[in-house]
């Protein structure tokens, strides 16, 4: 076994290499010839971040259960098991590594067996150097292009980032120390627990880590626990192969797959259920991923970050979050403040949104006065930023400030003491209703009533 690091790009390297992020990439040689795989070794090295060798598919098996390798350049004709069948198993048992099969002896059921395998290319020896190279830069180009597309999906109905070089809006004394942190913590791999209430932008504190970061050129992944249903979430997160439940019609990478390299963002991860909660401590402390009914573990390069809108601690003390993991994700803690203790940083995050939304929504943008922007620094924002975020769209669509929205706000923020059942019940409301973005299904679930009632009395308040 031979294995190198990374080298500078070799005089003759060509543009696709030298910029297609090829010494970010790394690659397993399986061959039983010790002069291919010399001469692959030597004509990759100086052009991919790691290179490593193996002369039997023994071997091969080792290493994949030591590091990840982005792509596997597989011999098929080797003693005691065919390439192409050793392909076949590591697919079967969860791997799905980019893999170029090479061979002396070409036919077509060896082709059509290598294409079933999973093989994104088949060569037939001797090749030419830069054959193999156009078929290992079709391989990273596909990879890349299939995990940017999958980022994009999940990416779609976000609201945007915010922009600088930290991705945060403000400079209030609040948000200070959380951008002291935040930098602190970029340079390091340590887990870190994002704390807040609904709305404060954790996630947008979670993409400035993961700007701030070496692993910015990695993906950054984002994935809502509570959003998805806790019979499929192992599978949303570490894969599954083909058959494994019922409904599994072909094998799925998880999304630890698509993190590799990057960030992988645990949003409310206080929903979690107790299940998955001891498989995620088990990965944090293996940095192993075993894909639903597969049997073997994969290795894989993630930096978990995870927030929160619940007490953990009081979770743990009531026995419905794992201690161990709970220990595991607060090695550093960064709370969110809310907005009402960042008033000063309103102007900056409205102009920032009007100017988004405009063009979003095609309409023209507008500027805020003395008294509006007044009227928006009393507000008390229980949906915070969020909430913030939506009464400047509400305004941009409408074309008149919402003086009415704040008038009933402040109205309901009365002392319990001085207010009726009835004023009372509203408030509650209204503010289940802002920390869930006005989505009202969901803030009927919490409320424990129909949704038919809820838009009810929505309608009887104006709102």
């Amino acid at each position: 076994m031979m294995q190198a690091g990374t080298k500078p790009p070799a005089p003759n390297e060509t543009a696709a290499d030298a910029f297609g992020g090829w010494h970010e990439r790394s690659i397993l040689i399986v061959d039983d010839e010790p002069g291919m795989r010399s001469f692959l070794l030597r004509s990759l090295q100086h052009r991919c971040g790691r290179v490593e060798t193996a002369a039997s598919v023994d071997e091969a098996g080792r290493l994949l259960d030591q590091h990840h390798f982005d792509l596997i350049i597989l011999d098929n004709a080797m003693p005691g098991k065919k390439g192409v069948e050793w392909l076949h198993e590591i697919r079967e048992a969860g791997l799905h590594n980019e893999a170029i099969l090479i061979t002396a002896f070409a036919d077509l059921d060896t082709a059509i067996s290598a294409l079933q395998a999973g093989a994104a290319d088949f060569l037939l020896k001797p090749f030419r150097i830069n054959q193999i190279l156009n078929a290992i830069g079709r391989c990273f180009d596909r990879s890349r292009l299939k995990r940017e597309n999958f980022i994009l999906r999940r990416t779609l109905d976000a609201r945007g980032d915010f922009p600088g070089d930290d991705g945060m809006i403000g400079e209030s004394e609040a948000l200070r120390p959380v951008r002291e942190a935040l930098r602190r913590l970029a340079t390091l791999p340590t887990t870190v627990l994002i704390t807040g209430e609904s709305g404060t932008g954790k996630e947008v504190a979670a993409r400035a880590l993961h700007n701030l970061s070496s692993r910015v050129s990695g993906p950054f992944v984002p994935v809502n626990c509570g959003a998805i249903a806790p019979e499929i979430i192992e599978s949303e997160l570490f894969g599954h192969l083909k058959g494994a439940f019922t409904g599994a019609a072909s094998s799925r990478e998880g999304l630890f797959f698509y993190a590799h390299g990057g960030t992988l963002f645990l949003d409310e991860v206080g929903e979690l259920p107790a299940a998955m909660q001891a498989k995620l401590l088990r990965v944090l402390e293996d940095r192993k991923i075993r894909p639903v009914g597969a049997e073997r573990e994969i290795p894989v390069d993630v930096r978990v970050v995870a927030a929160t809108n619940r007490d953990l601690q009081a979770a743990v003390q009531a026995g419905t979050f794992r201690q161990d993991l709970y220990y595991r994700l607060n090695v550093v803690q960064v709370n969110m403040p809310p907005l009402r203790d960042r008033a000063d940083d309103i102007p900056a995050l409205a102009m920032y949104f009007i100017r988004q939304l405009s063009a979003q929504l095609g309409v023209p943008m507008l500027a805020p006065d003395e008294e509006e922007l007044a009227t928006l620094k009393q507000h008390a924002w229980p949906g915070n930023v969020r909430e913030l975020r939506n009464v400047i769209e509400r305004w941009l669509i409408l074309g008149n400030f919402p003086f009415v929205y704040f008038a009933t706000s402040t109205a309901v923020d009365s002392p319990p003491g001085e207010m009726t059942l009835e004023a009372l019940e509203k408030q509650h409301i209204l503010k289940v209703l802002a920390s869930v973005d006005g989505n009202k299904s969901e803030a009927a679930r919490r409320l424990g009533v129909s949704r038919k009632t809820l838009e009810r009395k929505c309608a009887e308040w104006g709102v």
